[in-house]
């Protein structure tokens, strides 16, 4: 088939086996690749009732279908896995070389189950598949073990993702790191960590066929110029994601600060990239197959922290280890991303979780005694960075915020419940839902808990509308049924592998024609939504399959019980009332039932018979 490897590859660590299998025509056509593929063999290979850090537990990796070919922006790889962290539906999604590499080996997904004897790495290298000892590798730093492997391997060109001392450590809120850049969400470094995997490492020396390479030189020469010239891109590539954090903060007002208690930072401007691009950044760094690259490398070069290099920090780690934890010093920023890059820790539920600490510290729910010394005062840099450090290997308060605020407020009690702040167990991103509603809904709805990626609402609520939806009202609950039609359209993004700030030019009706020119299948823009729209039914399936129903769509008490105190979005907040408008709309939308479950002709319209079968619905 044109645009595959052609195989997916299983390993079973615990008995040392390696099964590979074609890529049929009907599994590619009908779910793609990428997210599609990732969600159905989760789906078909993971039982009920799985404990999430048991050798059952499936680790999958899943590169997107325009992975590897000449897509522009086309990079995107997800992990899956049940999460440790929510107990649902885990992904993780990355701008990495690996799963083009993984392609070129001739793999269209990697499948790891079981739990290797002794700490290990998995070894592809094209038809050459084999576990390796990696015992020597055992509590080093990401980077360190990407050099360790290279050179064990004598090939400085080998993609390698792998995770650090606090996968080891089966940190819940544990990331995987790859080509620097991190697969960072719902916990799924403390999965591989479970199976005793430090990496995987790989090596493709073949290349992918495309159906139609004429029609593809056709694309390249109109979009490398949209492109390079479209005035987002343009901003992406000065200032980074971060480019847009004053239009949060102070137009808006809700950029969430010291734990969501405010929506206003009045420190935002020193972590802005307006300040420290021209300051600190040395060079601009692209992911495998950008022609817009948005990483800006952060070097200190003098001063406390000296040494420091990080690429980043992105949007969501100035709000997470900057706002939320009250930071305004720069070097303290870029520090806490680099420690998290090395240690191996989601910056976005890191920094939420130091966040509630800081909360619980000051209302005196921790005390000194409770922390080994460490005053945990909102926009303390030294607190910070030593918190890091404790939660990365299990250390004193960092053990109770290991597992996430969650399951931190569960173990502390004492009224913190009210004030943790998740949905489904995942800590939220950088938008303050009170005052831009539909990423209320958004965080509710999503099958992974708190996200902006599984729907980048934000960028209708934000501007007032987005690709069809041209009137969004953020502060009003109604209307917000687009999020289910923006929750398809990401979700295909997710299964092509195309960037999601590549959503200002790639529309779905700009798609039909790659996928001409790389599959040959001839598609047309319903239905590609609709395999956005199966794929997230089969996440949803998932987690039904899991428990998890209308219960669990919900938000954190504090959007829903205190209202914003300061800023533009003053006094708003969303009421219980609200929040079941927007969800009554949503599954309506979604032709789903009032308690959210898919119902079977919802799934039957999907070619999901089997999935209706096997959730018995009536």
């Amino acid at each position: 088939m044109h645009g595959y490897g052609g195989k997916l590859l299983y390993v079973n660590l615990t008995l040392g086996e390696v099964e590979k299998r074609e890529l049929t025509e009907e599994f590619a056509q009908k779910y793609i690749g990428g997210n599609g593929f990732g969600a159905r063999l989760l789906y078909d290979n993971v039982r009920t009732g799985t404990d999430p850090l048991s050798p059952e537990n499936c680790l999958i990796l899943a590169p997107g279908a325009f992975c590897g070919t000449p897509v522009p922006e086309a990079s995107k790889t997800g992990f899956y896995a049940k999460s440790p962290l929510t107990g649902a539906f885990g992904e993780a999604m990355a701008g990495s070389s690996i799963g083009a590499e993984l392609k070129f080996a001739g793999y269209d997904a990697l499948l790891v189950r079981g739990k290797a004897k002794g700490w290990s790495y998995l070894w592809i290298d094209d038809d050459e598949v084999s576990v390796r000892d990696a015992s020597g590798m055992l509590g080093i730093t990401t980077s360190d073990a990407l050099e360790a492997i290279r050179e064990e391997l004598d090939d400085p060109g080998v993609m390698v993702a792998c995770i650090g001392p606090a996968g080891e450590n089966l940190v819940k809120i544990a990331c995987i790191e790859s080509d620097f850049r991190q697969f960072g969400r719902t916990g799924l470094g403390a999965v591989m960590g479970s199976k005793r995997l430090k990496a995987i490492a790989v090596r493709g020396t073949g290349d992918l066929k495309l159906a139609n390479p004429k029609l593809m030189e056709k694309l390249l020469a109109e979009w490398y110029g949209t492109i390079s010239t479209h005035p987002h891109a343009i901003a992406d590539i000065k200032y980074g994601t971060g480019e847009f954090i004053s239009t949060v903060n102070e137009v808006h007002g809700t950029f969430p600060t010291r734990n969501w208690q405010d929506s206003v930072f009045e420190g935002h401007r020193t972590i802005a990239p307006q300040y420290w691009v021209p300051k600190y950044s040395v060079k601009t760094k692209a992911c495998y197959a950008c022609i817009k690259p948005c990483g800006k490398v952060f070097v200190i070069k003098e001063g406390r922290y000296a040494g420091t290099v990080v690429d980043g920090p992105e949007f969501e780690t100035q709000y997470s280890l900057g706002g939320c934890v009250g930071n305004p010093d720069p070097e303290v920023l870029a520090k806490a991303n680099e420690l998290c890059d090395e240690l191996g820790l989601d910056t976005i539920s890191a920094g939420v979780a130091i966040g509630w600490a800081m909360e619980c510290y000051e209302r005196g729910l921790l005390t000194p005694k409770d922390t080994d010394g460490v005053k945990l005062n909102f926009g303390d840099g030294d607190a910070i960075l030593k918190t890091l450090e404790l939660i990365a290997y299990r250390r004193g308060v960092g053990d109770l915020l290991a597992d996430g605020v969650r399951e931190a407020s569960r173990r502390l009690g004492r009224g913190s419940e009210a004030f943790a702040v998740h949905v489904k167990g995942l800590e939220p991103p950088a938008y303050d839902a009170r005052g831009l509603k539909g990423m209320g809904l958004a965080f509710a709805s999503s099958t992974r808990g708190a996200c902006h990626l599984r729907s980048c609402a934000y960028a209708a609520e934000l501007s007032g509308g987005w690709w069809k939806f041209k009137r969004v009202d953020r502060l009003s609950a109604g209307g917000k049924a687009y999020v289910a039609t923006v929750e398809n359209v990401m979700t295909l993004y997710d299964i092509v592998g195309i960037c999601k700030f590549s959503r200002h030019f790639y529309f779905v009706e700009e798609l039909p024609d790659f996928f001409k020119a790389v599959q040959g299948f001839t598609l047309k823009s319903k239905e590609l939504l609709k395999l956005g729209e199966r794929a997230w039914n089969l996440e949803k399936a998932f987690n039904v399959r899991e428990g998890l129903d209308r219960r669990h769509d919900t938000l954190p008490p504090r959007l829903m019980n205190e209202p914003i105190r300061e800023g533009s979005s003053k006094g708003s907040v969303i009421t219980r009332e609200e929040l079941d408008r927007m969800l009554n709309d949503y599954y309506a939308a979604r032709g789903w039932d009032r308690n959210g479950i898919p119902t079977r002709a919802k799934l039957e319209e999907l070619g999901l018979k089997d999935i209706a079968d096997d959730l018995k619905l009536g």
